[in-house]
């Protein structure tokens, strides 16, 4: 049995020797690429002198800040803007722009903190149960053969901090004046 696989491997494999496998040939022909065009270049433009300055005081959302920035039309820039965090104090960053680069100053005005709003909705009745708690008597113990030595809690007093007292004007929206050009 086993020469008659040998002979029949071997004519199969003689069979399929006689023929060679066809050449793979697409369809069609591959797309040609042009270069891509050449952009021109973006337009420079002189800085010139501008001035704006807003704020926001949202009570709803939370939302305080402020900015403002004046330019010299020469590319230096300068300008601050400050935010109230969620801490309650306020941050404020000063900043210039200008051929040094871009520098900032950040500064940091603890605030009284933040007092949430009383809730605006009734609480729930308090569960009662309708079945007495049980009673349980409590262990008795009896007392051990030795005396642990007894500590006192150290005494100390603690450090007295006073708030310190800020003040400070929120920036108002003044628009720039218009400047015909």
């Amino acid at each position: 049995m086993a020469a008659k696989m040998i002979i029949f491997t071997a004519c199969v494999a003689t069979a399929l020797a006689q023929y060679s496998a066809p050449a793979y040939k697409p369809a069609y022909s591959a797309p040609a690429y042009s270069a891509p065009k050449a952009y021109a270049p973006e337009p420079t433009y002189a800085p010139k002198p501008y001035s704006f300055e807003y704020s926001v005081n949202d009570p709803h959302t939370y939302d305080v800040h402020s900015q403002s920035e004046h330019s010299d039309g020469y590319g230096n820039v300068k300008g601050t803007y400050s935010l109230l965090e969620a801490d309650g104090s306020t941050r404020v960053v000063d900043y210039t722009a200008d051929s040094y680069g871009f520098n900032a100053e950040v500064k940091k005005i603890e605030g009284h903190g933040y007092s949430a709003p009383a809730p605006a909705y009734k609480s729930a009745p308090a569960y009662k149960p309708a079945y007495s708690a049980p009673a349980y008597s409590a262990p008795a113990y009896s007392a051990p053969a030795y005396s642990a030595p007894a500590y006192s809690a150290p005494a100390y007093s603690a450090p007295a901090y006073s708030a310190p007292a800020h003040s400070y004007a929120a920036p108002a929206y003044k628009p720039a004046p218009y400047k015909a050009y």
